[in-house]
């Protein structure tokens, strides 16, 4: 049976036909042009899907790449102003131990005081740095608050104990700053354990006993209580005892023993000796290390620099006093080291994660390559279909030409 072909029928068809091999051709040279197998989800659903997965982990890896640059700028800055800190620490320390140049007098202490005065203002203003966001540095989660602000006895902190942290890698958050307590105020005491003390009354007695800072001995027989070491004269033989109390239980720690000076003292697993002449009546504390800000032991040894006296006595306690003052220094510089030392072994963590986030980049780049790219072979595959389909594309425009007549063609 004849099948009757109209016109319409026939224009409609090659019309339909050009358009899908032009389509063809189009996509083909995208996918040329893009080296990409998968154009659109509906080309390859699964692999679409999973390079979506993994498109996704690429784009996480990015940020915790942005995440650890702005690590490094604030942990960066953190580093900068602990160095900064510590030298002005030092500064600190060498004016302190100047001071206990015995040839020197009260208006050469006086000097000193007011070079303490004016490096306790450059330290409080270390302390207060800005992190160029509009924040400060070092004032914890409460960014929009100055940490620091002097007193007479010190200063007083007023921000938190927070850390601000940042997703650096997949697995690992990183603290990027260290608040201002953590930094000035949390110093230990004494040798770290306990701290020893000349009681403040002793200069009227005339006493000159100079306690030191003490050793642990035996950390197991350590019991964290309070003591005091109590001098008494005999009025017969002329003789000076002491005597340890615990006063935190009442106990006699050692009974009445002969003085002699620079003998050690050892009691609960403690070592102490003191050197010069204790009066009758002298009294030493022994109490557990506390935390003690940095501004208040400036302060103190300023203090105790402007104390008026002169003698063997005035003395002795301008050196108990000093003699405090560089041990807690001493403490101070060691935290304030420790937190500039954590900084940089965070920057140098930051340069590993940096090498890792790399390698993962190119991993995830290839995974996508291999799931939706075009490898060498299927880029020479689309090459040779690209030319086919050109040929194609050919074939039928001239063979509806020659069909139709149409004028149209000879422009094409």
């Amino acid at each position: 049976m004849a099948i009757r072909i109209s016109t319409q029928m026939m224009y409609d068809r090659n019309v339909s036909l050009q358009a899908n091999l032009q389509g063809n051709l189009l996509r083909t040279q995208l996918q040329l042009a893009q080296t990409m197998r998968v154009l659109t989800p509906a080309d390859d659903p699964v692999a679409s899907a999973r390079a979506l997965e993994v498109s996704q982990s690429q784009g996480m890896n990015k940020q915790f790449e942005v995440n650890r640059q702005y690590a490094v700028a604030s942990l960066t800055q953190v580093d900068s102003v602990m160095e900064t800190v510590n030298g002005i620490m030092d500064e600190i320390r060498q004016g302190v131990l100047s001071a206990g140049n015995p040839g020197q007098s009260q208006a050469d202490r006086e000097t000193v005081a007011r070079a303490l005065e004016g490096q306790l203002a450059d330290l409080l203003g270390q302390a207060n740095t800005a992190d160029g966001s509009g924040g400060y540095l070092f004032s914890g989660f409460k960014t929009n608050t100055q940490p620091f602000a002097l007193t007479a006895s010190g200063a007083t902190y007023f921000g938190d104990q927070g850390e601000r942290e940042l997703q650096v890698g997949s697995g690992r958050q990183m603290a990027i700053s260290a608040n201002g307590s953590q930094i000035f105020e949390q110093n230990l005491t004494g040798n770290g354990t306990f701290q020893t003390k000349a009681d403040p009354g002793n200069a009227a007695r005339g006493g000159t006993g100079i306690i030191s800072p003490g050793t642990v001995i035996d950390a197991a027989a350590l019991t964290g209580d309070n003591y005091t070491i109590n001098f008494t004269k005999d009025a017969t033989s002329g003789l000076v005892q002491y005597s340890v109390t615990n006063t935190t239980d009442g106990s006699v720690a050692v009974p009445p023993t002969d003085f002699k000076a620079g003998e050690p003292i050892t009691f609960d697993g403690m070592s102490l000796d003191i050197a010069g002449a204790p009066a009758d009546q002298d009294v030493f504390t022994i109490e557990p290390s506390t935390n003690q800000s940095v501004f208040t032991t400036i302060r103190d040894v300023i203090a105790a620099l402007r104390n008026p006296g002169v003698g063997p006595t005035a003395n002795s306690q301008l050196t108990n006093a000093l003699n405090t003052a560089n041990q807690n220094l001493q403490n101070a510089a060691d935290n304030m080291l420790s937190v500039r030392t954590t900084a940089g072994a965070r920057l140098r963590e930051i340069d590993v994660l940096d090498d890792s986030g790399s390698a993962m980049d190119i991993q995830y780049t290839a995974q996508i390559t291999d799931l939706v790219g075009l490898d060498e072979a299927g880029q020479i595959a689309a090459a040779s279909l690209f030319q086919q389909q050109i040929a194609s594309l050919q074939a039928a425009q001239q063979t509806f030409r020659a069909v139709t007549q149409l004028s149209l063609f000879s422009y094409i």
